[in-house]
């Protein structure tokens, strides 16, 4: 019984709204239809598939990605994208997959999840640079504007 699709992943933050928000405003899912649990919650779609299922006040104080180290979701509109996270100071890294028509934005939510959105057979950006070693991080801050 080979898997066929990846459905979603759950995260449990711990502000509900300042997370629907990021996830909305920087990564482009949008908050939609939800099952009515007795616990508070949000699906977020891409498209038609709710990729990422949100639970609020759970009663559990494990936040982050443990041993997970990212999630990844295909993107597009790099530059659209890579102006609203600088407009709004958000830290992130932009880097180049070598050997392929890939450009990637490392971003963590307010929960410290590192996301990765990837962005196919856009328009090179300028100063993008290549993965390095993959045992660097590859999460900085983005530089200050003035």
């Amino acid at each position: 019984m080979p898997a066929t699709l990846l459905e979603h992943y759950n995260v449990y933050c711990k502000d509900l709204k300042k997370t629907v928000d990021f996830y909305e405003k920087y990564v482009g899912l949008r908050d939609g239809e939800r099952p009515p649990f007795p616990f508070p919650g949000a699906w977020m779609y891409a498209g038609e598939q709710a990729v990422l299922h949100l639970v609020s006040d759970s009663g559990r104080t494990d936040q982050g990605s443990g041993a997970i180290d990212h999630i990844a979701l295909r993107c597009t509109d790099l530059r659209g994208t890579l102006d609203l996270l600088k407009q709004d100071n958000v830290p992130h890294m932009l880097r180049k997959v070598p050997a392929r028509p890939l450009q990637q934005v490392f971003v963590h939510d307010p929960d410290g999840i590192q996301i990765e959105m990837n962005f196919w057979d856009e328009e090179l950006v300028e100063g993008v640079s290549e993965h390095r070693d993959a045992s660097a991080p590859v999460f900085q801050a983005a530089p200050a504007t003035a």
